[in-house]
């Protein structure tokens, strides 16, 4: 009764495990489109310096978040079909997990941490020598929308950055329950090939 508890703790480790995989992928491709979509906006200055148009690109920190977004998706939808269809149990998964559980967390969290240092002085310097706020309230021209999608980015980086971390330790402490060191729900031979020895009565 208790190797059967420990095995239905482990199943529902890791199909949690899979969940926050799933939604943490889905959070990192959802910043990396929005950020990217934020392409655009002509920014107009109240004391009359020329119009400026900048895009996320203008920012190396937000062009950084686009890219570490979609590559840890990318590194995530790897994590989930090793979990899932080779159930953790395969030499390859066993090496690439781990290696898959500390980037993603790794590149979400830096590319928020960027995110959030670029989106706090979001400004460039104009022909006259002023810093000009591409979100100050004189700004128009749509400046308002872009600052809204940049900062919305970054917030769901941070967040796909914490459910993946979440997922990972829920996936350890299901691993270390099952004994697999893989924390998926492995079909692994072994302990069918040592069952009968202890439960088998051999007849003489």
């Amino acid at each position: 009764m208790h190797e059967e508890e420990k095995k239905k703790e482990s199943k529902t480790a890791t199909a949690i495990s899979i969940a926050g995989r799933i939604a943490g992928m889905g959070l990192a491709v959802a910043a990396a489109v929005l950020m990217s979509t934020a392409s655009q906006c002509t920014v107009y200055a109240a004391y009359g310096a020329r119009p400026r148009t900048v895009t996320y690109s203008s920012f190396p920190p937000f062009v950084y978040l686009v890219g570490a977004a979609a590559i840890a998706a990318f590194l995530e939808a790897i994590a989930i079909f090793l979990c899932v269809w080779k159930k953790g149990g395969d030499k390859k998964a066993k090496i690439l997990m781990p290696l898959l559980a500390a980037a993603v967390p790794a590149l979400l969290f830096s590319a928020a941490g960027a995110g959030f240092a670029a989106a706090n002085d979001m400004s460039y310097c104009s022909a006259y020598g002023r810093r000009v706020s591409i979100c100050a309230g004189s700004a128009a021209g749509g400046s308002s929308n872009f600052c809204s999608q940049v900062h919305i980015a970054v917030y769901l980086a941070l967040a796909a950055a914490v459910v993946v971390s979440v997922a990972e330790v829920v996936r350890a402490l299901g691993g270390s329950g099952s004994g697999d060191g893989g924390g998926c729900d492995s079909d692994s031979s072994s302990s069918s090939e040592g069952g009968c020895d202890h439960g088998c009565h051999h007849k003489h």
